[in-house]
């Protein structure tokens, strides 16, 4: 693609990324048949393609976005389905996260959709004000159909009936290894996760211990910056995301470790793009060493593999791919690997690659669309005939549980059960 840039504009590292991108695509079309929003709209301006050119022609201008092309940007998943499809290597990732930074600067939106993205901001990122909002409500839940604005009856309904109480361990400590340690780590204990499922972290904890591994949770640990950053709020985003390198930095100066561990793939698909967001920065060089260090619990696992799987019923399991796991860190076996390995049969839905419509904050933001693609997803599990449904991030467990009686749960939740941990209390006893 042909691009016409500045000297000026180049001169600014991000539109100078943008230009690569950009000038990477040879206008294929092959993302679209793998693009959720186009399966669901229809419309080649909700496609990749269609979005590359409103994103150029945005850029290129340096004028403020007009109201059409806000509209198709914030319909984007972020998915990013269409890298794993592209042929020419496409980093849409980058590109997307540059619009959405740009609207958020130049773009006035209305005011109750200003409110709306401040108050997820505001609270999503942070668990103990996460928890008092769900709190509420859970109060204001059985109005929630007389609210005008579909955006805060979806919020409503997505508040889970009865919260966890809070984990001790999500405080920060170490938690020895079982045996002689094998490894040395770091769990990224998330935000949202430590309000609506402390399960996860537990599970995840028991289950590295039991393999050998020590534990930390470091001081100064909190959101990875992924929701701010769904949101174009990269200010907000990077300053967590800032917080979190200098605390891995400390410990990884210190004792060391072999890993960042974390357990919500779209926080890792983050994590590891770290060194990509602080390049040219003072933060650079540890948040690069940071993004190195950065692996998905099931990579870990992988390395170290399943001991004495033998504890867990051989439950016919519906795997759901996250999106950020299979395409944001192109992971795709190993979780599918160890569940076997850990006794499980595994089944697939169809089409396994499209979103389940939960995509961070975009299942509040656009309710219409992600529940088409809740809708579908949920179908194409349920059609597999499973006694449980398990996925890798918090959201998809999340947005599928909201439309499916099957129990969902984390694929660390079974693969602890399976090597000595407790069954998931999401499980009903047989």
């Amino acid at each position: 693609m042909q691009t016409s840039f500045t000297e000026t504009q180049l001169a600014d590292p991000a539109t100078a990324r943008s230009n690569e991108i950009l000038r990477s695509c040879v206008h294929c079309g092959f993302c679209t048949a793998t693009c959720p929003t186009y399966m669901v709209l229809g419309d080649e301006l909700d496609s990749p393609r269609g979005r590359i050119y409103l994103i150029k022609e945005m850029l290129e201008s340096g004028r403020a976005p007009d109201a059409q092309t806000v509209q198709h940007i914030d319909r984007c998943l972020g998915c990013l389905s269409c890298m794993t499809t592209c042929p020419s290597g496409v980093h849409y990732a980058h590109l997307l996260d540059h619009a959405r930074d740009h609207i958020e600067r130049n773009h006035r939106r209305r005011w109750d959709d200003r409110l709306l993205r401040w108050l997820l901001a505001r609270l999503l990122p942070y668990p103990r004000r996460f928890r008092a909002a769900l709190l509420g409500a859970r109060i204001a839940r059985p109005f929630r159909r007389a609210l005008p604005d579909p955006r805060l009856r979806a919020m409503l309904e997505m508040a889970p009936p009865h919260l966890p109480r809070p984990s001790a361990n999500d405080r920060p400590q170490v938690f020895a290894a079982q045996g002689p340690r094998r490894k040395r780590v770091a769990l990224l204990i998330g935000c949202a996760q430590r309000a609506l499922n402390t399960d996860i972290n537990d599970a995840t904890i028991r289950l590295l211990t039991r393999h050998g591994c020590e534990v930390v949770i470091p001081r100064g640990l909190g959101c990875c910056g992924a929701l701010s950053l769904h949101m174009g709020r990269s200010d907000d985003g990077h300053a967590l995301a800032a917080a979190n390198i200098r605390a891995l930095a400390a410990e990884i100066g210190g004792e060391g470790l072999d890993a960042v561990v974390i357990n919500t793939s779209g926080c890792g698909t983050t994590v590891k793009d770290y060194g990509h967001m602080f390049a040219g920065e003072p933060l650079a060089a540890d948040a690069a060493q940071v993004a190195a260090l950065a692996r998905d619990v099931t990579e870990v696992m992988t390395d170290l593999g399943l001991s004495d799987a033998a504890h867990a019923q051989p439950l016919r399991v519906a795997y759901h791919a996250a999106c950020s796991l299979q395409h944001g860190q192109q992971i795709r076996a190993a979780p599918k690997d160890l569940l076997r390995a850990a006794g499980f049969e595994v089944v697939e839905p169809r089409d396994p690659h499209l979103c389940c419509g939960s995509a961070g904050t975009y299942n509040l933001l656009q309710p219409a669309i992600a529940g088409q693609l809740k809708s579908r997803k949920v179908a194409t599990l349920e059609a597999t005939a499973p006694q449980v449904i398990c996925a890798g991030n918090l959201g998809c467990m999340m947005q599928i549980g909201s439309g499916t009686g099957v129990p969902v749960v984390h694929t660390v939740e079974l693969l602890d059960w399976a090597t000595g941990g407790p069954r998931p209390p999401s499980l009903a006893a047989p």
